[in-house]
């Protein structure tokens, strides 16, 4: 399918992607994936907005790389590149951290395609979270590739493309523990 027709064609109910060539359709997640995104974008949301950092966006918002179109689960533009984005827009660059969570029929290409993608198009910062077992990936662009700097279920996550923030990866999975943070930040 030509990329443009994808973008004529894709409507704001569906959660889809074009990857390679193809449209891949999403199906509707889990609880416990659906619980982690909120609580995630929730303690990133404050902070970010807090701290006037920059845009936080959540599952629907599509980013154009080269090649391909992802609708992340999170994802954060610092304030340099927000700044010049409008209320109508529907196509955003390549963000400054992307947040994937995992489901079975999305963890091939969160660790794939989209790995690579990241990489190639210079995203600063990749978290990978698992919400099944409780435990977030967080990978550094260092040079051309990918470094893991941490993979845990417990401790503090610091990001590298969000100034000054640390949280408990707890806060994550935990609604007690996500509202403390909450109240703290």
């Amino acid at each position: 399918m030509e990329r443009f027709a994808f973008y004529n064609d894709v409507t704001e109910q569906e959660k889809v992607e074009f990857i390679n060539g193809e449209i891949i359709v999403h199906s509707p997640v889990t609880k416990r994936h659906n619980a982690a995104s909120g609580l995630l974008y929730r303690l990133l949301s404050i902070y970010c907005g807090k701290n006037d950092l920059g845009f936080v966006g959540i599952e629907k918002i599509m980013i154009t790389l080269t090649r391909n179109d992802y609708e992340p689960d999170i994802c954060f533009f610092k304030k340099e590149i927000s700044a010049n984005f409008t209320e109508d827009q529907t196509l955003f660059p390549a963000p400054n951290l992307v947040i994937e969570i995992l489901s079975e029929s999305t963890e091939s290409r969160d660790r794939g395609v989209k790995f690579k993608d990241y990489q190639a198009h210079k995203i600063e910062e990749y978290w990978i979270i698992d919400s099944e077992n409780q435990t977030l990936e967080q990978y550094h662009l260092r040079g051309n590739e990918y470094d893991l700097v941490l993979k845990s279920s417990q401790g503090p996550v610091t990001s590298f493309a969000i100034d000054g923030l640390r949280i408990p990866i707890s806060a994550i999975f935990d609604g007690t523990e996500n509202l403390k943070t909450v109240a703290g930040l």
